[in-house]
């Protein structure tokens, strides 16, 4: 049964909006299979026993797993510490090879433009590398209306810390009660909702495999969710026409839902 989807009700009195980037404005179609594997692989290297981690997790959740079962287990900080640097280094190699295949999503540069114009101020937040996220906003013609970012790559709390995007909102010069966090996992809900920002979810097509479904969204404190960008910017008082329909649709295949 189709799942109604309804704009929010209330006057929109946002002045900044913040971002996500994989899957939200552009598809990179990473390999999180293998970014999965790669960061076990690597706990386990540094002292993680053989099957506490499942691939079947997202990427971030791997990562706070290992490192709270390092230190349970009073492992040297020296040695989290070489973990942490080794595994962000290999995720970043990783990443890098996704980007000559990286697009991006349908009407994100017409969309991002008319909020711009509409006096919105943007900001990106995301899990991705500094390297790959600025390179990916410039391959696909988005990197003009970012001059806020924090990436995985950025000095202290990463995303989904709310301390994250409450450090990026004061670099915008954004109080969160103004601001909205825009995004296509429950994670970017879960940071939204934890710094008192609201949040506004965009639907992958059903077909992605890391499609989250409405009730999911609302169940983690989504204020709105968006059928895509377009429909999103209707949200803010913005009409952008409906970006043309894609020839075809193609994206790495995944055993199980992943994000950064």
């Amino acid at each position: 049964m189709a799942v109604s989807i309804r704009p929010p009700s209330f006057t929109e009195p946002a002045l900044g909006i913040v971002f996500d980037l994989d899957g939200t404005l552009v598809d990179s179609q990473h390999d999180f299979p293998r970014l999965r594997k790669t960061v076990v692989r690597l706990a386990e290297k540094y002292g993680v026993p053989p099957g506490r981690l499942s691939i079947t997790e997202t990427v971030n959740r791997l990562q706070r797993d290992a490192t709270a079962i390092m230190h349970q287990q009073n492992l040297p900080e020296g040695q989290l510490f070489r973990f942490e640097n080794e595994v962000n280094e290999a995720i970043d190699a990783i990443e890098m090879e996704a980007l000559p295949r990286t697009k991006a999503t349908p009407n994100a540069g017409p969309v991002l433009k008319a909020l711009t114009d509409h006096g919105f101020r943007l900001g990106l937040l995301t899990r991705s590398s500094d390297h790959f996220a600025r390179a990916a906003l410039l391959k696909t013609g988005l990197a003009t209306y970012f001059p806020f970012l924090r990436s995985r790559s950025s000095p202290g709390p990463v995303k989904p810390s709310p301390e994250a995007l409450r450090l990026l909102l004061e670099t915008m010069g954004i109080p969160p009660t103004r601001a909205v966090l825009v995004g296509d996992q429950p994670l970017d809900c879960e940071c939204a909702v934890a710094a008192g920002v609201k949040f506004y979810g965009v639907m992958l097509p059903p077909k992605d495999p890391l499609y989250v479904e409405i009730d999911r969204f609302k169940a983690g404190g989504a204020t709105a969710v968006a059928r895509d960008l377009t429909d999103l910017a209707s949200f803010f008082g913005v009409n952008v026409p409906p970006a043309p329909a894609p020839h075809t649709v193609s994206r790495t295949p995944a055993k199980a839902p992943g994000a950064l």
